[in-house]
């Protein structure tokens, strides 16, 4: 597949909104009343990626996740895969941490990695609408990994 450079449909990238006072700043992560309930969290997780580490490419087959960069300079990559979808073949890459923090919106069938692209470890936090491994961690792990594959379909500089 060649992909086409552009917005992956449903992906909804949203800048933080800082504010700042004399302590330092604050920015809401995500709104209930901003977001389907159908995307609500129901779990949290941060991770944090060493300099030149990319994590994925790797997509679900039902669960969304909600990402916050804010840390750091990540390379953030989307390719949409969905057969169905208006932007199918499409691939977005797009910077984003501390200088440009934002949350992402990754729904079920987009393939996505990001990589720190940065010099220093960086934090990424991850608000997905789907327990890890399902209650009690006793199903299946939602997730068809791409990491592996010499097509270099989902390649990630």
């Amino acid at each position: 597949m060649n992909w086409i450079d552009g917005p992956v449909y449903d992906c909804r990238v949203t800048p933080l909104h800082k504010f700042v006072d004399e302590r330092g700043w604050l920015a809401e992560v995500f709104r209930q009343d901003n977001l389907d309930a159908m995307h609500h969290p129901v779990m949290a997780y941060l991770s944090l990626t060493h300099p030149g580490v990319a994590r994925g490419p790797h997509e679900h087959v039902r669960q969304t996740d909600l990402f916050v960069f804010f840390s750091g300079l990540f390379r953030l990559y989307l390719w949409d895969a969905r057969a169905a979808s208006p932007s199918y073949g499409h691939r977005h890459v797009i910077d984003l941490g501390e200088a440009s923090p934002a949350s992402v919106l990754v729904p079920p069938g987009v393939v996505h990695a990001y990589r720190n692209v940065g010099t220093r470890d960086a934090l990424i936090l991850n608000c997905p609408n789907a327990l890890y491994a399902g209650q009690g961690k006793a199903a299946p792990v939602d997730e068809i990994r791409h990491e592996d594959r010499t097509d270099h379909l989902f390649m990630i500089s």
